[in-house]
């Protein structure tokens, strides 16, 4: 019997429903649950073909746990060493690579050295950082953002300099990007499963949590939506993750990818609605049984996940907001305009 785990933490409504998909498909010789862990042998394998990784961002057990899986042959979605030593700056510079617009972002030093580092631990810094530089190339409105956070916190929306500096006094030890702001007409937020199908959502961050995902707009053209799903599947396709979700802001018909480090994405039933709910349960279940039912090779290594996809990645030319921007045709990627 090969057994699909999944390992949550606080989410009620897409665990069960999952574990539920997959056990009602009545498939000889799979089965699903939840992972159950106590103490971890180093010498024996775990019991789980597969496991969804929902949590382990969160608990370094739960991550530690995922790389031994790993090492013994467990498919792991998503896989735990690249989301270890993933950030969202190098995610815009790998999209920039690729030919997916992103907005003009820079890095920025810690405010106050992390760790206990002493102002000696920074001495390769330069000192006083030239500030009217960063702000000539960025431009206001920006936004200030952690390197690796998510759910929204630490964000600042920072209109000229002194919003900006009284948010980054606020940054504590942690690693900031400051990005340009979009100016956005549409904006979507797509779910981008086995690095093949894609789920455009309408979707707005200005709104309250629950009410982002816009499940009464109208639909937009066909030629935006098929650069949207070309550009979301190279993006899941390069960093190897297969089951993400990829942002975009759409400004004069061109999207621009803002967040796409989302590799434990929302997937509860009051947040994203009923239909896409249904439709993110029923192709997880459909990727966690494909994957346990094929031999896998775990993949331990950085440059063998950005390499080893050269085939399946569009090498178009790089794209900025300092390019001027026309929609070209949608790289050719496999089921690449899949929808279901």
């Amino acid at each position: 019997m090969k057994k699909i785990g999944v390992l949550f933490g606080l989410e009620n409504t897409f665990p069960g429903a999952l574990v539920e998909r997959i056990n009602s498909k009545n498939i000889d010789g799979i089965a699903a649950e939840f992972v159950q862990l106590g103490a971890v042998a180093f010498d024996k394998p775990p019991a789980y073909a597969v496991i969804i990784d929902r949590i382990s961002h969160d608990v370094p057990f739960y991550r530690a746990f995922l790389k031994h899986a790993a090492l013994s042959g467990t498919a792991i979605i998503n896989n735990p060493f690249w989301w270890s030593a993933d950030d969202k700056f190098f995610n815009y510079s790998l999209a920039a690579k690729l030919g997916v617009a992103v907005p003009r972002t820079v890095m920025l030093p810690h405010k106050s050295p992390p760790n206990g580092a002493t102002d000696r631990t920074m001495r390769n810094l330069e000192y006083p950082l030239n500030w009217d530089a960063v702000f000539a190339y960025i431009g206001f409105p920006a936004f200030l953002k952690p390197i690796d956070g998510g759910g929204w916190r630490d964000v600042h929306h920072v209109h000229n300099r002194d919003d900006f500096f009284r948010a980054y006094d606020q940054s504590r030890d942690l690693c900031m990007v400051l990005q340009r702001a979009v100016n956005f007409t549409e904006y979507f937020r797509c779910f981008v499963v086995g690095q093949e199908k894609v789920r455009i959502i309408t979707y707005d961050p200005r709104r309250p949590h629950h009410e982002r995902y816009r499940l009464d707009a109208p639909p937009t053209n066909r030629r935006l939506l098929k650069r949207l799903r070309a550009d979301a599947i190279t993006l899941c396709s390069a960093l190897g993750y297969d089951f993400n979700t990829v942002e975009f802001a759409v400004q004069k018909g061109v999207p621009y990818a803002i967040d796409f480090m989302n590799p434990a994405p929302d997937a509860d039933l009051r947040t994203i609605g009923a239909e896409n709910f249904e439709w993110v349960v029923e192709a997880v279940a459909n990727l966690a049984i494909k994957k346990a039912r094929t031999s896998q090779t775990p993949v331990l290594e950085s440059t063998a996940l950005l390499q080893g996809r050269k085939k399946s990645v569009s090498a178009r030319k790089p794209a900025t907001t300092g390019q001027k921007e026309k929609v070209k045709k949608a790289p050719k990627i496999e089921e690449a305009l899949s929808h279901t």
